[in-house]
């Protein structure tokens, strides 16, 4: 191995059993606070990313034992500053599949949708823009076009996005009519008292915190949900499970998951935090199935655990 000297604000990843084969610059994203995979790229391409004591490209698979280690980045200058202010960069899309109709992305955690409240910038929508043109076309409401359903900023996971006005039209018509096939993966808080089963209660917004949803009767606002689930493993006084929507409530799985006392671990807004924790509420949208909107042709994807995850899947299984 090179010699290697380590400043002392560098930031080390050693990799173990649950990075290996993962992408070197998704894994910087997922595990260093605040860098992007756009700006874990952009510091590979300077050098100052290197995997056992070498420079590396952002697409090496990790190997049990390299020593990854990311020097701090340089102050920048007031010219740089300047120039920056006020810019926000649009994410990078993680595309699994795309023809001329649709598309099917992996989303990053910490990505935002569509534009909201506090989010103007920034969003997934606006890489799907520079990526598609003519977007604006997909779907009546132009603040989100092509989207059919959402992931929350925090979860990770596959998402589907039509590129044309037809393309929208038929997958909002699976979505409504819930023939569509979502699966996640959540870890909880707590052993869940059956193995498998249906957690069935209206989901509506919270008339005290306006910002969050709770379960709330039919007559109040509430709307029906389903949500049905299956205990994968149990260790630690937490349980593993996969989680698979029959309707598409905002904050489903986790509302859901509160109201039986089990919420997801991580979850700052519904959930109640106990050591360890992840870096994110553990909750990640790993299978979509669907009928190609054009051709009818039925379509199944997946998606494995972020780095981040994945890595807090191991230590908690240990």
């Amino acid at each position: 191995m090179a010699d290697e000297t380590t400043d002392e604000t560098a930031q080390i990843i050693e990799v173990g059993e649950a990075l290996v084969g993962q992408r070197l610059d998704r894994t910087l994203a997922a595990l260093l606070p605040g860098l992007s995979r756009t700006r874990a790229q952009a510091a590979i391409e300077a050098g100052r990313v290197t995997v056992d004591g070498r420079p590396a490209k952002a697409s090496l698979l990790l190997e049990a034992g390299m020593r990854v280690v990311v020097a701090p980045e340089a102050a920048p200058t007031r010219e740089t500053a300047d120039q920056t202010a006020g810019m926000t960069q649009a994410p990078e899309l993680d595309i699994i599949y795309e023809d001329e109709h649709i598309l099917v992305l992996n989303k990053t955690a910490g990505v935002v949708v569509h534009p909201a409240p506090g989010h103007a910038g920034g969003t997934l929508v606006d890489a799907l823009r520079a990526h598609v043109p003519g977007l604006d076309a997909a779907g009546e409401d132009t603040t989100r076009p092509g989207i059919v359903h959402r992931l929350d900023k925090d979860t990770s996971g596959l998402l589907v996005v039509a590129k044309d006005a037809a393309s929208h039209a038929g997958l909002a018509r699976q979505m409504k009519e819930h023939t569509t096939v979502k699966r996640y993966l959540a870890l909880v808080e707590g052993q869940m008292p059956v193995p498998e089963g249906v957690i069935e209660a209206p989901i509506g917004r919270d008339p005290r915190y306006r910002q969050r949803m709770a379960i709330v009767r039919a007559g109040a606002g509430g709307r029906e949900a389903r949500t049905r689930f299956r205990v994968l493993r149990y260790a630690k006084g937490r349980s593993l499970l996969e989680m698979q929507l029959e309707t598409g409530r905002t904050h489903q799985i986790r509302v859901h998951l509160a109201a039986v006392q089990h919420p997801v671990v991580g979850d700052a807004v519904y959930g109640r935090p106990q050591p360890p924790q992840p870096p994110r509420h553990f909750l990640h949208a790993a299978h979509l199935e669907l009928a190609h909107p054009m051709t009818g042709e039925w379509l199944v994807f997946d998606a494995p655990l972020p780095p981040d995850l994945a890595a807090f899947q191991v230590a908690w299984e240990r």
